[in-house]
């Protein structure tokens, strides 16, 4: 008696950090999510339950970096679940992580500072993750940290898409509100063939800009602000009053993670300079655009959901880095 091999299938996990996300990437792809759950018991242990059999399959663990409460907790779960696949006799586990975490400890910037996102490579790669997809990493060395393949996927085609469907960007200004975003914002211009400006800041702390430098002309124009993450919303909303001050008709900011911690929604709302908040849903909003509806979001799922089929199929990821998903 012959046995042929049935061809390896994907299995899709969704962790606890983003539900949504994870409902939406399987539908784009017609596939169920496995039965593998994450919980947490009294003692706020973590543990993960596998309901079905995921021998010999591709796993894929849909997990974002979110929730300021709980970052901890589902970076843990996420480890755990990777282990558990691993257990589990699984092909290949393939971790997406829109919103990387800890990805701005990248580097020693004081003395005796930590390189975290090194820390979180090491921890994914010793669990069992084969490979990872991310979007937007705060910084591209963090590529370098892993000694497994990394897939970093830009927003920058759904941001295009975007800004020639909602504005009139003939007559905007693109805007980094700091140096180390000007070659994004300077790349998203030359594709749009507008001018673009930068805003030189200086912090006091992290977390805290305490001066503001325009450099460029933005009178009469609609900004745009383009940035990776909007965490305590301080830099755009002092940006914002920055470009208003030098006769910026409108402000309007686009980020790829909206993450929103402490009293961010109490500055965006308090913000008379800022208009609009855009920003992809890497990071649960549902509740956030609850509390500001200036907040609104463009959806990546296609692209996550994308990404995971070409992989999957052995075919070139890159097709992703310029062209949207529909």
């Amino acid at each position: 008696m012959s046995f042929q091999k049935q061809p390896n299938t994907i299995k899709i996990i969704s962790g606890n950090s983003h539900p949504d996300l994870a409902d939406r990437i399987s539908k784009r792809l017609a596939l169920p999510i496995s039965d593998i759950k994450g919980i947490q018991y009294s003692n706020l242990e973590s543990s993960v339950i596998i309901g079905e059999s995921i021998r010999d399959e591709d796993v894929y663990i849909i997990q974002t970096g979110c929730d300021t409460e709980r970052i901890n907790d589902f970076l843990m779960e996420l480890l755990i679940m990777i282990h558990a696949c691993k257990s589990a006799s699984a092909r290949k586990i393939t971790a997406v992580i829109p919103n990387f975490p800890y990805a701005r400890q990248d580097k020693k910037d004081k003395s005796r500072a930590p390189i975290t996102a090194k820390l979180i490579a090491n921890l994914l790669t010793t669990a069992g993750c084969n490979h990872v997809i991310t979007l937007d990493l705060h910084a591209s060395q963090i590529q370098g940290f892993f000694n497994i393949p990394v897939d970093n996927l830009y927003a920058e085609p759904n941001v295009l898409n975007w800004i020639k469907t909602n504005l009139d960007y003939k007559n905007s200004t693109l805007v980094s509100p700091d140096a180390g975003g000007a070659k994004r914002v300077a790349g998203i211009a030359d594709k749009l063939d507008i001018p673009f400006a930068i805003i030189h800041k200086e912090r006091a702390r992290a977390n805290e800009v305490s001066r503001m430098v325009l450099v460029g002309d933005v009178s009469d124009k609609t900004c745009i602000l383009i940035d990776d993450m909007a965490d305590t919303c301080g830099t755009l909303c002092k940006a914002s009053d920055l470009l208003v001050s030098n006769k910026a008709k409108e402000v309007i900011a686009i980020v790829t993670h909206g993450i929103f911690s402490g009293n961010a929604i109490d500055k965006l709302n308090a913000s008379t300079s800022l208009k609009r908040v855009i920003c992809t849903n890497s990071m649960p909003l549902s509740n956030t655009i609850e509390l500001c509806n200036k907040i609104e979001t463009i959806d990546i799922s296609a692209t996550l959901a994308e990404a995971i089929r070409r992989l999957h199929n052995g075919e070139s990821v890159s097709y992703l880095f310029n062209n949207v998903v529909l």
